[in-house]
């Protein structure tokens, strides 16, 4: 097993979010959906940092957030230590994602990414691997910001 992908989206991401559920347990991982369900009002700051200390706690491998755009939950997420979130619109941001950053969090835009894109941009960041080597010096770099 892959190990877990934890998801979460506010209320104007939820469509997507369960097709990235759908994507994640296809691609074998274990699955952990923090809502909201359909109907359901919900905060993306709320999302991200539910999200985020899941991930940076070690409890999930992956996260997975959906807002309207993926820009708001994006910037809210990349406020927890020990993240870094990706805003991906297509696939081969998901694989430089991976590959250059080592992104622990896929963000997405509903509004702006549908539903084929947005399972395509899954697979692609979750079948990703963290290149190293001269990427790995950059990443520390980004760490060291957090203080």
């Amino acid at each position: 097993m892959p190990g877990a992908v934890l998801l979460g989206s506010d209320h104007a991401g939820i469509q997507l979010r369960l097709v990235a559920a759908r994507a994640a347990a296809e691609a074998g991982f274990a699955v952990e959906d923090v809502g909201p369900a359909v109907g359901e009002r919900a905060e993306y700051p709320d999302q991200a940092q539910r999200v985020g200390e899941a991930v940076a706690a070690g409890r999930a491998r992956f996260g997975i957030l959906v807002c309207g755009t993926g820009i708001g939950i994006s910037i809210a997420a990349n406020k927890v230590k020990g993240i870094r979130a990706a805003h991906c619109t297509t696939e081969y941001e998901a694989r430089m994602a991976r590959a250059h950053n080592d992104a622990n969090v896929l963000c997405m835009g509903e509004r702006v990414v549908g539903a084929g894109l947005g399972e395509a941009i899954v697979r692609a960041f979750l079948a990703g691997v963290f290149e190293g080597g001269r990427h790995a010096d950059r990443v520390a770099r980004i760490t060291a910001l957090e203080g």
